[in-house]
């Protein structure tokens, strides 16, 4: 009997083994916003629906994210099997066949439904390579209560030069309030991403026709210069490590009259369970300058499966769930409605969104406006507000940013960050094979 028993124990340990090594894991690369730690949290429904699947989620900061993605998929190093990229790789990477198409997916799940210029961001010839888990654009975010105590009101359609007279008039270092907090952490998704966002408004473009850089011409100067003294005279300190949720922080915990940045923020920015700021937070539309046109980005984070995946159908399984008009839901129900991820689907701008979230309204109206195919009041040779998409930005834009970061640390002056800016990527566009020897 005792033998029996023993054997039944035997066995059923055998059979756990074999299901235990019979679970497919699938190991997902994400960002360390809070949208997607949110996405880990709320992922135990999934493993429940799926328990065939186990999920490992390697979280990384945003720059360590690109650069780790990007080094693995050229490699072929097939260390992920889902990727959290954005609208600059996505058909970059596509066409280079390195993502997994993104066909076939559940009539549930309405493709219809995603923003037609998010879906047109993240596709190759009319084929979707990714699928977004948020999209965002650009806004500003002011506190109103520093407003009304300076007598100033937020203009309905604000100009930089605007901005940077409201900051010197909101400054109060003594009392750690700093005038404005923008991103200065160099990268080409960090502090470039914005700093293009302003130069575009400036009149600036990154390349004429004939892609010449056209980064010492005088609307690149202007706006630089505008961004290093401004930062200098009205920002806080350290300024040059913050990216977009060191900025976040810095915002929320009331220390930052004006800050431009990511529409995503808005949900963050009105929780008060994170934010000292909630009840007095105010929202307008990207600032402009001499044009309009390029103030706000247009961005989404997504979900992609590379091609090297072993786990492919597993992949798709739980990107099309993380993305979903259910998860978006289930976020409602578990976190509220005004912390659902934003801009990607038109049947989350419903009536009771829009009323719960004060900032969903801006957000739509700017991702509305973006246009990445006419970053710039002049024409240019390329697609894209806050980068350009051509594979060699990345690199581009990554040591661009390091100049200005150099910049607004007082290692250089404006004027030469431009001239090595330039220097630097006519180099690097000749190599390419953009630009003649």
């Amino acid at each position: 009997m005792k033998t029996r028993h023993h054997a039944l124990i035997l066995s059923a340990g055998l059979s756990l083994a074999c299901a235990a090594q019979a679970a497919e894991t699938l190991t997902i690369a994400t960002v360390n916003n809070r949208d997607m730690i949110r996405m880990q949290r709320l992922s135990k429904v999934f493993e429940a629906q799926h328990p065939d699947l186990k999920l490992n989620w390697v979280v990384l900061e945003e720059n360590v994210l690109r650069q780790r993605l990007t080094t693995d998929i050229a490699t072929q190093g097939a260390q992920f099997d889902v990727l959290t990229i954005g609208t600059y790789e996505t058909p970059l990477w596509a066409a280079k066949h390195w993502l997994e198409p993104m066909t076939d997916l559940p009539a549930a799940y309405d493709v219809a439904d995603i923003f037609p210029s998010v879906r047109q961001g993240l596709s190759l010839n009319g084929t979707l390579y990714a699928l977004p888990f948020y999209g965002e654009s650009t806004v500003t975010y002011y506190r109103t209560d520093l407003f009304k105590q300076a007598g100033l009101s937020m203009p309905e359609h604000p100009t930089w030069t605007q901005l940077g007279e409201f900051a010197a008039k909101l400054h109060h270092p003594d009392k750690e309030q700093y005038g404005m907090c923008l991103r200065g952490k160099a990268g080409w998704g960090e502090n470039m991403a914005l700093l293009s966002t302003m130069a575009n408004t400036f009149g600036a473009r990154w390349f004429d026709e004939q892609w010449q850089p056209e980064l010492t011409g005088p609307e690149w100067t202007a706006a630089a210069n505008f961004y290093v003294s401004t930062l200098k005279n009205y920002g806080p300190p350290g300024v040059s490590s913050n990216g977009f949720n060191e900025t976040l922080a810095l915002f929320n915990s009331g220390k930052c009259a004006i800050w431009v940045d990511a529409s995503v923020a808005g949900s963050f920015t009105t929780d008060k369970t994170q934010s000292r700021v909630a009840d007095t937070v105010g929202f307008a539309p990207a600032p402009v300058e001499v044009t309009d046109k390029g103030a706000s980005w247009l961005y989404a984070w997504s979900l992609a499966i590379p091609t090297t995946s072993r786990h492919k159908e597993a992949a798709k399984a739980f990107i099309s769930w993380a993305t979903s008009k259910d998860y978006i839901q289930l976020v409602a129900d578990k976190d509220g409605i005004t912390n659902v991820p934003p801009g990607t689907r038109i049947s989350t701008y419903n009536d009771a969104y829009l009323k719960a979230a004060p900032f969903a309204k801006i957000t739509l109206q700017m991702m509305q406006n973006a246009d990445p195919a006419h970053p710039s009041a002049k024409p240019v040779p390329y697609v894209g507000i806050q980068y350009v998409t051509i594979p060699e930005f990345q690199a581009i834009g990554t040591s661009v940013g390091k100049l200005f970061s150099a910049a607004l640390t007082g290692q250089m002056s404006v004027e030469q960050a431009l001239g090595a800016a330039q220097t630097a990527t006519v180099k690097d566009m000749r190599r390419a094979g953009y630009l003649k020897k």
